[in-house]
C-alpha cells in the first residue's frame, strides 16, 4: 500500500509560480508512474502532467510550457513546478501513483490563482 502526501499548494497571483511535492511511502517508488491530476470546481478530475519510472514525461495541453514534472527517486518525491499561473489552473491538485493494476491517490492540495 502505498501512501501519498501533496504539499505546497496555496494562493498566488495570477503570472506567479508554486511548486507542489508529493511525498511516496511504503511501497517501491521508483517502479511507479507518477502523475499530477487536477479537479476545478464542477468539472472533472484532468491530467496535468505525469512521468514514467524511467523519466518521460507528457503534459496537458494548458500547462505545456509552463508546468515542469520532476521525480528524486533517493526522496521518494514527486515535484510540479508551476510558472505563469493563471486564474483557470485553479484547481486541487492530486498525486497519482501507478503500477499495472495499482492505483493511488494522495489527498489533493488547493492551488488558486487570483489577484
Amino acid at each position: 500500500q502505498v501512501q501519498l502526501v501533496e504539499s505546497g499548494g496555496g494562493l498566488v497571483q495570477p503570472g506567479g509560480s508554486l511548486r507542489l511535492s508529493c511525498a511516496a511511502s511504503g511501497g517501491i517508488f521508483s517502479i511507479y508512474a507518477m502523475g499530477w491530476y487536477r479537479q476545478a470546481p464542477g468539472k472533472q478530475r484532468e491530467l496535468a502532467a505525469k512521468i514514467t519510472s524511467d523519466g518521460k514525461t507528457t503534459y496537458a495541453d494548458s500547462v505545456k510550457g509552463r508546468f515542469t514534472i520532476s521525480r528524486d527517486n533517493a526522496k521518494n518525491t514527486v515535484y510540479l513546478q508551476m510558472n505563469s499561473l493563471k486564474p483557470e489552473d485553479t484547481a486541487v491538485y492530486y498525486c497519482n501513483a501507478r503500477w499495472y493494476n495499482e492505483n493511488y491517490w494522495g489527498q489533493g492540495t488547493q492551488v488558486t490563482v487570483s489577484s
